[in-house]
This record gives C-alpha cells, sequence and structure tokens, in this order.
C-alpha cells in the first residue's frame, strides 16, 4: 500500500511539474519588465541640445513660462520641473545644456545617463552655413554608447522658423542624413563613451552597405517645426504646439 501510494505522488509531482515552471517562467518574465520599467522611469529629464545661438534657452523659457525673455550665450546647464500637457499630470526635468564647442559634451556626459529623451534644436535660418558643426555634434551624441544603450527618442526641433529664409524640416533631415554618412565613413564606427571609453565590440552608425537614415538607429527619431519667438516676435507667443505635443507623447 505504501508503494502504491509513493507511485501515486510520484505521478501527481510529474503532472504538477509543467504548470510549476510556466509558473517560473511567468514570475520571471514580470521580474524582468519591472526591473526595465523601473530604469526607464528613473530616466526623467529631457535634454535640451544643440549649438550656440540655435534658441534652445528660449524655447526651454518658453516651454517653462510661455513667455519671451531675451537670453544669452551660457556657460552651465539650467534645469526646471515641466509639468506635460496630458491627462497623466506627468512631470519631467527639463535639463537645458550649454552650445558652446568646449563646454557642450563635458555636460552631455555629466547628464546622459537621466536622459528619458533628447531634443536636438537647430537653427533652420543658419543650417546651411553650419550644417558640418551640427552633424558633427550630432553624430558625437548618436555614437555615444549609453545613448546607444538606453536609445531615448530624439526630436530634432527645427527653431525659428518665423524666419522666411528658415529651412524646412524635411532639407534639414536629408542634409543631416547625407552628412552623418558621410562622417560614418571617416569615423570609427565602434560607439565611444564621451569619456572616450568603448562599449565593446565595433558597431556602424545605421546600417552596413546602405546610405544612412535615420530610421536605422536603435532610438526613435522624428522632426518638428517651430518658432521659440513665435510669428509675432516678443510680444507673440511661440510656435511650439508639435514640441509639446511630443514631449506629452513620450512622458
Amino acid at each position: 500500500m505504501r508503494r502504491a501510494g509513493g507511485a501515486g505522488m510520484e505521478l501527481d509531482v510529474a503532472a504538477l511539474l509543467p504548470a510549476l515552471l510556466a509558473l517560473l517562467a511567468v514570475a520571471a518574465t514580470l521580474l524582468v519588465w519591472r526591473l526595465l520599467r523601473g530604469r526607464k522611469s528613473s530616466r526623467r529629464a529631457v535634454l535640451l541640445l544643440g549649438l550656440c545661438d540655435s534658441g534652445k534657452t528660449l524655447l526651454f523659457v518658453r516651454l517653462l513660462t510661455g513667455k519671451y525673455r531675451n537670453t544669452q550665450t551660457s556657460i552651465t546647464d539650467s534645469s526646471a520641473i515641466y509639468k506635460v500637457s496630458n491627462d497623466k499630470g506627468t512631470s519631467m526635468t527639463l535639463i537645458d545644456l550649454p552650445g558652446h564647442e568646449s563646454l557642450r559634451l563635458q555636460f552631455l556626459e555629466k547628464f546622459k545617463a537621466a536622459a528619458r529623451a533628447i531634443v536636438f534644436v537647430v537653427d533652420s535660418v543658419m543650417f546651411q552655413r553650419e550644417v558640418k558643426d551640427v552633424a558633427e555634434f550630432l553624430y558625437q551624441v548618436l555614437v555615444d554608447g549609453m545613448v546607444l544603450k538606453n536609445a531615448p527618442p530624439l526630436l530634432i526641433a527645427c527653431n525659428k522658423q518665423d524666419i522666411t529664409m528658415a529651412k524646412s524640416a524635411k532639407l534639414i533631415r536629408l542634409q543631416l542624413e547625407k552628412e552623418l554618412n558621410t562622417l560614418r565613413v571617416t569615423r570609427s564606427a565602434a560607439p565611444t563613451s564621451l569619456d572616450g571609453s568603448t562599449s565593446g565590440g565595433a558597431a556602424q552608425l545605421g546600417k552596413r552597405g546602405k546610405e544612412f537614415d535615420f530610421s536605422q538607429l536603435p532610438m526613435k527619431v522624428e522632426f518638428v517645426e517651430c518658432s521659440a519667438r513665435g510669428s509675432k516676435g516678443d510680444e507673440g507667443s511661440a510656435d511650439i504646439e508639435d514640441l509639446e505635443k511630443w514631449l506629452a507623447k513620450i512622458a
């Protein structure tokens, strides 16, 4: 009788084993999901990047206050809590980083780990003259090891659209793709941190054997046209609705 009972217990355990394994798999999946979500939720900063005089500091002010203010080239970062225009009442930290060539990578290194998203501001009026410098800075951002790993959403904000000579977002995208394609040929393809360290094996910006375009990147890249100054100048409101919608979407 005992032997028969033991065999019955063995059969019961064997029958339950698949269910136990399934429960363990579900638990492991939930644990990984919570860890990944926790990492993302800990990144609550939106970094405003761009060359000097691209208008990013005025964009920063407009997003926070809605008002126009005279700005000047900054040599340090500025940060403030931004309340997103959505039903959830979500808030994020906007960080305006210096655009000067001698400072921008230093400050990006400092804040990149906290980046939930990146807004790269372009002067649409001066773009044709500055395209190589713009592409150079953007390239340095895109091949950074941590940026590649976290893949924060990237918005190229084509600013100063209130001025007649401003280039369209479509043209700016095409020109940037062309310049970035040239840069990846002439530079090392390995993703390196801004401090000079590498993230491991060699990687290519985009896909090997194909002309570069932004859809090849691990993060989603979008373009908007905007004007921090606005069409009515100092007294009017800014034209930044598309930027605000994007911030609400990624919050």
